[in-house]
């Protein structure tokens, strides 16, 4: 009798692409149901509490996104610091390098990644503005 100890091989292929097929089935169905039921549009001041929070969550009234960003900066800052001083026993030139330009260009890419945001929320109350004004053509 012999027995395989893999652990790098897995053994039962298929049920995993049946529970693959199966998982992607219920959240289809379930994406679609939460969404043509619970996220309608007649539900939009209904609840209240944590499912009013689940509701504004789920139908993106608030953006998570900018204060990811901002806390992901402020993480890989550090490291790029903290990463830049175990270069001053190699070089000194590549220690100042990485501290000044790698935090510079960790700047430069996530300010454009808020401005992108910046302008999306922007776009976003001018056309809250505008829908509650209708403005209307003169025909002449």
């Amino acid at each position: 009798m012999s027995y395989d100890y893999d652990l790098y091989t897995p053994t039962n292929t298929v049920g995993i692409g049946v529970w693959g097929v199966i998982a992607a089935t219920l959240a289809i169905v379930g994406g679609l149901v939460v969404y043509f039921v619970f996220l309608n549009k007649s539900n939009e001041d209904k609840y209240k509490g944590f499912v009013g929070y689940l509701y504004e969550f789920l139908s993106f009234k608030k953006m998570w996104l900018e204060s990811i960003l901002k806390v992901t900066y402020l993480i890989l800052a550090i490291y790029i610091t903290l990463q830049s001083f175990g270069l001053i026993g190699t070089s000194f030139l590549l220690f100042i390098l990485m501290l000044v330009l790698g935090n510079v260009i960790l700047r430069i890419v996530y300010e454009m990644s808020l401005i992108l945001l910046t302008i999306c929320k922007n776009t976003t109350e001018i056309n809250s503005k505008l829908g509650k004004t209708k403005v209307t053509k003169k025909e002449e």
